[in-house]
């Protein structure tokens, strides 16, 4: 479900997976809608949903440190109707805020690649991507995982399959 673990196939995946969501969201292009929202310190738990017909995603956060940070929510469906893909992600690239938790749900659709960032690439800036420990990836959802993360967020993608009727 998420990415192999290991150093080498780790970084290829990193860089690999972007790609395969860019083309996602291509052919996604017309149905597809972006959102800003604020990511909030102050330790409360906040969420931030986004629908596109019959599927949704919501994330659900608590932070610690700094100020208000504007971030961006797209959700898109790819045309033939079987991939519905949510991200987000600060424009800015880094976050510098402390995330004391995470978890974004998808609904009407089953995870099938999932990938959380430390670091959104801006500029001469590239992703980095969590280590597979920090977080937790399940059918639905795409959580920190206690005791391993570390506390830095800046960019969840999520590609999930829908459900497909059989004739």
């Amino acid at each position: 479900m998420a990415a192999p673990s290991g150093r080498s196939t780790r970084w290829l995946w990193a860089a690999l997976v972007p790609a395969a969501l860019l083309c996602l969201a291509a052919r996604a292009a017309e149905e597809a809608s972006t959102a800003e929202f604020d990511v909030r310190p102050g330790g409360e738990v906040h969420s931030f949903s986004r629908s596109l017909g019959d599927y949704s995603c919501t994330f659900t956060y608590s932070a610690q440190g700094g100020t208000n940070e504007q971030w961006q929510m797209t959700v898109g469906v790819s045309e033939d109707n079987l991939l519905f893909s949510c991200s987000l992600w600060r424009p800015q690239g880094k976050s510098y805020l402390f995330f004391t938790q995470f978890k974004a749900e998808v609904k009407g659709a089953k995870i099938e690649h999932a990938m959380a960032y430390s670091q959104a690439a801006v500029g001469a800036q590239s992703d980095i991507p969590l280590k597979q420990e920090e977080f937790e990836v399940t059918e639905t959802t795409v959580s920190h995982r206690e005791g391993k993360f570390r506390f830095e967020l800046s960019k969840l993608m999520i590609v999930a399959r829908t459900p497909r009727d059989e004739l």
